[in-house]
């Protein structure tokens, strides 16, 4: 009551008329007394740690809210002294299994503040790790509703694991010490598998880790074509910073992608969402790995086995086969002197009678050629005897011909001399006609007189020269 007496003092001071005013700072001072007199006690507040706002001096000045469908209807500033921070981060670390981080609501222990610059805020002097515990529970719970509404729980698992899984993309950090663990049991072991790994640099624990791997999965998404599976490895943080694995974000793109995704993310303990819904989990990086070797060996030792029986059977199989050809080489090679013997008597048979009727063939041949020998030689003279009789008569008729035809073409020579004198210039002229050029040059369709050319007519007896000064144009 004290505050509000004040308060209504100051009012009615300055509406009279011999006003009282009053500095800032007394007004502050006058609020910071009131609250402090008023809110002595700590209290335990529920709220979301919306910012941390940890600073190096190790004091932290969080901003805590309380939401309602997503909006904020309640917010103020507080404080964690260097101190508390410090006592209660490694309370959570203890319990949780998690740092101090922002987003999570929690259940704090708070004093009430006022300070004449820095205004309202809550000191937080401790903070329940048990009740952050429980909302952690309820967010893998709420994961694990939600995927499973989805038909989402076991989708991963559901997918056919490679016989040889050797292409593998891995998500972890350079610097992880669950990577440096697991590659080490692969490229080291001893039957010389041969693996193909690819690293995608993730964040692994806070809360940035959840958008780190998804932003991992779903670059492999577009060249899963390269890759037979996808491993999440972290270790050398314990149990601590795992509740990023029950993002619901997160857990849904592992359980929904197109490859087997197997993890070993490094715990015995309250197994994540994340590794539940994966194709495979393993508590450690060196597990994961000796796995994937298993998978191999699994696939080798039958293999290995049954070469050997293959081995075996073809030894088996090739050694009777050599006696089976022993065997029938001795028989062959017996048949075979026997057919060269045959052959050759057979041959000798042949040859003879080739002989005989080759002779016989060739008196034959002898005696047919003289016939056609002497069959040429009278053809010969009397073919030779015709052409000389029609050369004879060649010999008469031709000079006649030649005569005949020598006439005929003088006559034709002698018409077109004729032609051609009629057609001289000179004897066309004297029959009347005359001659006229333009320019020097005779009239012709492409070649029009203009007014002004020197036209000249030619006849006979004279020439005439004159100059065009007017034209009329046919009608046609």
């Amino acid at each position: 009551m004290t505050f509000f007496c004040e308060i209504n003092w100051l009012i009615s001071t300055s509406v009279s008329e011999n006003r009282q005013i009053f500095s800032l700072q007394q007004v502050v001072s006058s609020i910071r007394k009131t609250i402090e007199e008023r809110y002595q006690s700590s209290y335990w507040v529920k709220a979301e740690m919306h910012k941390l706002n940890l600073y190096p001096s190790g004091h932290a000045f969080p901003e805590l809210v309380q939401k309602e469908n997503d909006k904020i209807v309640a917010q103020i500033n507080a404080s964690i002294w260097n101190h508390n921070f410090q006592r209660i981060n490694k309370q959570f670390i203890e319990v949780v299994k998690e740092p101090l981080k922002e987003g999570t609501t929690l259940l704090l222990n708070v004093k009430v503040v006022f300070h004449e610059t820095f205004g309202l805020s809550l000191q937080i002097l401790d903070i329940d790790p048990n009740y952050a515990l429980g909302e952690l529970q309820r967010e893998r719970e709420e994961t694990l509703k939600k995927l499973q509404a989805e038909r989402l729980i076991n989708a991963n698992q559901l997918l056919d694991f490679p016989l040889l899984p050797k292409r593998i993309a891995i998500i972890s950090a350079d610097t992880s010490k669950g990577l440096s663990d697991f590659m080490k049991v692969l490229n080291n072991n001893p039957w010389n598998y041969q693996f193909f790994t690819m690293l995608f640099q993730a964040y692994l624990q806070g809360d940035v880790a959840a958008p780190s791997i998804i932003e991992q999965l779903k670059r492999i998404e577009k060249v899963k074509q390269h890759f037979d599976v996808v491993v999440i490895v972290r270790g050398g943080g314990g149990e601590v910073g795992l509740s990023c694995y029950n993002n619901y974000e997160l857990c849904k793109a592992i359980a929904s992608f197109s490859l087997p995704v197997l993890t070993g993310i490094g715990h015995s303990t309250n197994m994540t969402v994340a590794e539940l819904v994966a194709f495979r989990n393993a508590i450690t990086p060196t597990e994961l790995a000796d796995f994937l070797l298993q998978t191999f060996h699994d696939f080798s030792v039958p293999v290995n086995d049954a070469r050997k029986v293959l081995r075996s059977s073809v030894d088996r199989i090739l050694e009777r086969a050599n006696q089976l050809f022993s065997a029938e080489t001795k028989h062959y090679k017996h048949s075979a002197t026997n057919y060269l013997l045959e052959s050759k008597n057979s041959l000798l048979l042949t040859s003879q009678q080739f002989k005989n009727e080759a002779k016989s063939l060739l008196a034959h041949n002898r005696e047919h050629l003289h016939f056609a020998q002497k069959e040429c030689s009278n053809y010969s003279n009397r073919l030779f005897k015709l052409n000389r009789e029609r050369i004879a008569e060649y010999a008469v008729l031709l000079p006649l011909k030649f005569v005949n035809r020598l006439g005929k073409e003088q006559q034709q020579l002698s018409e077109m001399e004729n032609m051609v004198r009629l057609m001289d210039p000179k004897n066309v002229l004297k029959r009347g006609y005359s001659i006229t050029t333009i320019n020097g040059q005779t009239i012709q369709k492409n070649n029009q007189a203009e007014i002004g050319d020197t036209i000249t007519t030619i006849t006979y007896d004279f020439e005439l020269t004159s100059t065009l000064i007017k034209k009329e144009e046919n009608g046609e």
